[in-house]
């Protein structure tokens, strides 16, 4: 009697922290599929981001990586904190470069959008009153960042200036996207600190926390697609 023929192995999931972020030029995002649901989740997410940065400003305990960056540069060029920005978003766009990071109308909108929607959170957020109140929003911006920048991520219309280096490296690297950006975030944090940023415990907390927190809601929130179109 011959030998059956070996069983095919089992197919083996993705993994759910390596999401299917297909990379896309711009008009491939918009031919893609699901454009309406993808617009709406896309600007869901972009105005939720900016309205958890400004909670996790105002909350007195210490702020996102990125802030801490664009604050050290500020004192250390003896410039704005708007010019500090305008910089680092440069710098890191030139970063896309060797990543081969794709710009899309998210990359468009983020820097459109999450600015005007921290300014008008600021206008209605009131200045949380006693530690409770502070380690409340501390917490609650925290997770709304990591939920709300997975949810614009999600929507497949490329991803911010910072964004992007995270992105790029998880394609490149082929590691979690937990383990990329908390490695983002704490050197963010650390460099920003040494050029004489402001460090608060929130901060620590932030940098290595939302890596995982977003490595857990993306693959919970990308819209998927029902192929991959051509770069």
């Amino acid at each position: 009697m011959a030998p059956s023929a070996p069983s095919a192995p089992p197919s083996v999931p993705a993994p759910r922290d390596r999401p299917e972020l297909l990379r896309m030029d711009a008009l491939a995002h918009l031919r893609a599929g699901r454009t309406t649901r993808r617009l709406f989740q896309l600007l869901v997410g972009l105005v939720g981001y900016g309205a958890a940065v400004m909670v996790l400003v105002q909350c007195g305990l210490g702020t996102a990586s990125w802030s801490v960056l664009t604050d050290g540069t500020a004192k250390s060029l003896g410039v704005s904190f708007g010019w500090a920005t305008n910089l680092i978003s440069v710098l890191v766009l030139l970063a896309w470069i060797p990543l081969r990071e794709l710009p899309g109308l998210g990359t468009l909108l983020n820097v459109a959008i999450v600015g005007f929607a921290a300014d008008a959170t600021a206008l209605v957020l009131p200045d949380p009153r006693g530690t409770l109140a502070e380690v409340g929003y501390l917490v609650g911006g925290l997770v709304a960042l990591a939920f709300f920048d997975a949810l614009y991520l999600g929507a497949q219309f490329g991803s911010g200036p910072r964004d992007g280096i995270m992105t790029g490296l998880v394609r490149l690297t082929r590691l979690p996207v937990a383990a990329v950006r908390t490695g983002i975030e704490v050197t963010v944090a650390g460099v920003g600190w040494l050029l004489g940023g402001a460090l608060g415990a929130g901060t620590v907390l932030i940098a290595l926390c939302v890596g995982p927190l977003v490595g857990w809601f993306l693959p919970r929130v990308t819209v998927r697609l029902p192929a991959s179109p051509p770069p």
